[in-house]
């Protein structure tokens, strides 16, 4: 769906898992701190309004966006993270960059989701100017950070879920 339609920041709260036993994982790119700093502060107060203890969220900076998955290696190699959120900002200029960035971040964070079954969440904004990554980053579109959370604590909970020895997860029976 495409986020002009969409209030990043709304969600069903009923849903949520329960944080408080999860470890996370934020890498930040620091090019574009206007934007990239209220994303992570979306992303942080939502884990710990889940119940994610402050200790148990740890944050790396990176230069930029294209960075995000080398420091999101580098991260997850430290601890046992549940999840790890690479939150970037990539804004469309008049080369194009952006493209090559954008594509490169996302396919190694899939990468590594897919090679280690850990969730590493793309918290990347592609706007095409700056006033629409400002409308993503608690803008008039919501906050993308929160949503990357939310995606995070959503997807840590299916993983803990589905390594439990008596569950399995298939399709159809």
């Amino acid at each position: 769906m495409a986020s002009a339609l969409k209030n990043l920041s709304t969600y069903d709260e009923s849903t949520m898992p329960d944080g408080s036993e999860m470890k996370i994982g934020i890498v930040l790119a620091e090019y574009h701190t206007d934007i990239t700093h209220p994303l992570y502060e979306g992303a942080f107060e939502t884990l710990i309004k889940h119940g994610v203890k402050e200790t148990n969220i740890e944050t790396v900076q990176v230069p930029g966006a294209y960075e995000l998955p080398g420091g999101a290696r580098i991260l997850s190699g430290k601890g046992k993270f549940d999840a790890i959120i690479c939150i970037g900002c990539v804004i469309k200029g008049g080369t194009p960059h952006n493209d090559y960035i954008n594509q490169s971040v996302a396919n190694a964070l899939q990468t590594m989701t897919v090679a280690t079954g850990r969730p590493f969440i793309f918290g990347l904004l592609t706007p095409n100017d700056h006033h629409q990554a400002l409308d993503r980053a608690g803008g008039k579109l919501g906050n993308k950070g929160v949503e990357c959370a939310v995606a995070a604590l959503r997807m840590a909970a299916l993983r803990k879920d589905a390594c439990e020895p008596e569950k399995t997860i298939g399709f159809g029976r």
